[in-house]
């Protein structure tokens, strides 16, 4: 196939319809919404589906999620009658009762009320031992971009005259009471291309913002530099780092009012753990004269690091199933978040001073397992410094929630869902495709009640294939009471591109060799119609974001294999993704589409340069119904991929769809009602396409 030529930018007729909150584009989203919703809104099941959807999400036996401080957990609540939230905390013992107290902290809803703005909440960043002081981050509608304001703990207000930054995608860290480092929006030159921060500057309470000192910048063409503040006794330490690309950084110690730059490979990320450096690896390292797989986890004596002596022990070693998805760190060690062959596993690793030891954890299987530590080390004689939250599901078991403590495989079940669909007779398979060149492809097919292979049944094929994300067991109260109770199989491909088998599989379809990770989406297609689960009439595909721009470009090359899509805040015009929002930052993962070698492949598979004119296409072929959603306030993967997309396949005589939110960033919604409304539109639209 040839590659389309590089167009110049007046080359694109709808170009306009990039201008965000420009009126002739916001006219033309509210026609396009007007037209989705009278469409959507037709199928029989459309409110009663979205008000089960809803009772889901606002469902009381959700199970909060916590962040320890000191002597306290705190959550950020969403339900019916906190649409936009609450920040509140509690303690351990309060948490383990089937309904704890909760202190409310901030009522994001009433703020809204009273200062006249659609605040949506984004965390908070707390200063210990006493998290008294909090840097609350509060963006409108949803987007990236947010105010900071100082909170004070004690008395529940905003700190008068304390430190407020303007909305900016800002980056800060405590250095103590009465200063911060802070990473923003401080005028012309102090971004990144990408569009975050590139200059960290020290700002002390009281001092005008434009006098703070500048510390620590970047370069332009960075994706964004960044600072960590370790306060544990003994071990403090200040971290800058400059992010070259989305995969790579130079990491600096603060020491000495000097920057001692951190050896390291490029592509690995660094951490310290009290004595110890903590390294992972995504290449192979070979450093004195041993070979360290990518994928791997080192540690070594952090003064023989600093020295430039260490001495390197593997912590983890990976294998062609085995893969490291994450650890949280403890007084006494490490738990290890461990995959194989997509299904979860728990290992500790603890260190006795000199080596470490390793140990296999009993736990919950074959589903997805995440551990949250509970350990403060700014707490002094911590009692939960072993302790720690260990969440578990699978496509059919809702979430639980258990207390587990080091060195134990005793754990306290503190909450668990309930079930939201009746899951009696249905099942899950793991199976396998085989891609275009050979390699096998796992996916997983979950199966509705009474279900049998006979091409009949209604498919919703899931995929992502990016940035080292997995797509992992996971129940969903939504999809099976939307979907799989409906009778439709629901199918999750585990495609390259991803994360579900260590830094191999993901850059086994990076920049050039991108197709791979289409080619591995299109083949378990083939695999569910060869093997009669269903048959290309009954056949939908799913993705957002990138995976907005994997089902995207997988319907152009494939549109006799699929009968509708739903395509998410997606990335769609990879010609000029890089200069929208922060698509600069997403070079080292699809290339530079301005290098010419570079665009040949990418134009290849860009979803907007290749939409065919339907009467050009072969007699008794025709793509494939395609819903596009998106948000107005998404200011990560820029709307207008969406927009231009949905313009470009109805010029050219295609069916094509689009619903923009006009608020909820890159999430697509700013609360439950309106996730709870998207939601339905897409499942209402998979119906009335599949049904036909």
């Amino acid at each position: 196939m040839n590659s389309p030529s590089p167009p110049a930018p007046d080359d694109d007729p709808w170009l306009w319809l990039e201008e965000v909150q420009g009126a002739q584009a916001l006219d033309w989203v509210r026609a396009r919404n007007a037209e989705s919703r009278a469409r959507l809104e037709a199928w029989p099941a459309f409110a009663e589906l979205r008000q089960r959807i809803r009772e889901v999400l606002d469902a009381h036996d959700r199970i909060p999620g916590v962040t320890r401080r000191g002597e306290h957990l705190y959550n950020f609540w969403q339900d019916a009658t906190q649409p936009r939230g609450l920040w509140r905390r509690t303690t351990l013992a309060q948490f383990r009762q089937p309904q704890p107290e909760w202190d409310t902290l901030l009522d994001l809803d009433a703020l809204g009320r009273e200062e006249g703005e659609n605040w949506v909440w984004g965390g908070a960043t707390c200063l210990g031992p006493d998290y008294r002081h909090c840097l609350l981050s509060l963006s409108r509608g949803g987007a990236d971009a947010h105010v900071l304001r100082e909170f004070d703990l004690h008395t529940l207000q905003f700190v008068p005259g304390g430190f407020e930054v303007p909305e900016a995608k800002s980056e800060a860290a405590w250095a103590d009471r009465d200063t911060l480092y802070l990473g923003s929006d401080f005028g012309p030159g102090s971004l990144t291309d990408s569009g975050y921060p590139r200059v960290i500057k020290r700002w002390r309470r009281g001092q005008p913002l434009a006098d703070a000192e500048t510390v620590f910048e970047g370069r332009a063409s960075d994706v964004a530099v960044s600072v960590s503040v370790d306060l544990t006794p003994g071990h403090e330490r200040t971290i800058f780092r400059r992010a070259p690309d989305f995969f790579t950084s130079e990491d600096a110690l603060w020491q000495d009012g000097r920057l001692l730059p951190l050896s390291k490979p490029a592509d690995a990320q660094l951490g310290f753990w009290y004595g110890q450096v903590v390294l992972a690896l995504r290449s192979d390292w070979t450093v004195d004269g041993r070979t360290w797989p990518r994928g791997a986890l080192l540690a070594s004596d952090a003064a023989a690091y600093l020295a430039g002596r260490p001495q390197w022990q593997m912590l983890f070693e990976p294998s062609a199933s085995r893969s490291l998805a994450g650890h949280a760190t403890l007084r006494s060690g490490l738990v290890l978040e461990v995959l194989d062959n997509v299904a979860g596993r728990l290992e500790e690793r603890q260190f006795d001073g000199v080596q470490w030891q390793a140990r296999t954890v009993q736990a919950p299987s074959p589903g997805s397992l995440s551990v949250q530590s509970l350990h403060d080390p700014l707490v002094a004689d911590d009692a939960l410094a072993e302790q720690y939250l260990l969440t578990y599901t699978d496509f059919l078991t809702p979430e639980s929630l258990l207390l587990g403590r080091s060195g134990s495989d005793q754990r306290e079940l503190l909450k668990a869902r309930a079930a939201y669909f009746e899951a009696s007779g249905m099942q899950v398979e793991q199976r396998v495709a085989t891609s275009a060149d050979g390699t096998r492809v796992p996916y997983f097919v979950l199966w509705p009640a009474a279900a049998v292979a006979d091409g009949q049944r209604p498919t919703l094929l899931y995929g992502y294939g990016g940035f080292e994300v997995p797509l992992l067991p996971a129940y969903s109260g939504s999809i099976g009471r939307a979907w799989l109770a409906r009778g439709g199989v629901h199918v999750v491909a585990n495609i390259r591109g991803g994360g579900e088998f260590g830094p191999a599989w993901h850059q086994a379809a990076l920049q050039g060799q991108r197709q791979r990770a289409f080619d591995d989406f299109i083949a378990v297609a083939e695999d569910l119609i060869a093997a009669r689960i269903t048959r290309p009439d009954k056949l939908a595909i799913k993705g957002g974001s990138n995976g907005g721009l994997l089902v995207g470009a997988v319907m152009l090359q494939r549109p006799a294999l699929f009968r509708a899509v739903v395509c998410q805040v997606p990335l769609l015009d990879m010609r000029r993704y890089h200069r929208l929002l922060a698509g600069a930052s997403w070079m080292s993962e699809y290339g530079d589409p301005d290098q010419p070698a570079q665009w040949d492949w990418i134009a290849r598979y860009s979803p907007y340069q290749n939409v065919p004119e339907a009467q050009a296409m072969p007699a008794g072929t025709r793509l494939p119904a395609v819903l596009f959603t998106t948000s107005t306030r998404d200011d990560r993967v820029h709307p207008g991929h969406a927009r231009k997309m949905a313009a470009r396949l109805r010029e050219r005589g295609h069916e094509a769809w689009l619903f923009e939110n006009i608020e909820g960033g890159h999430g697509g919604a700013a609360d439950n009602a309106q996730r709870a409304d998207m939601m339905a539109l897409e499942f209402a639209f998979l119906w009335q396409q599949l049904s036909q």
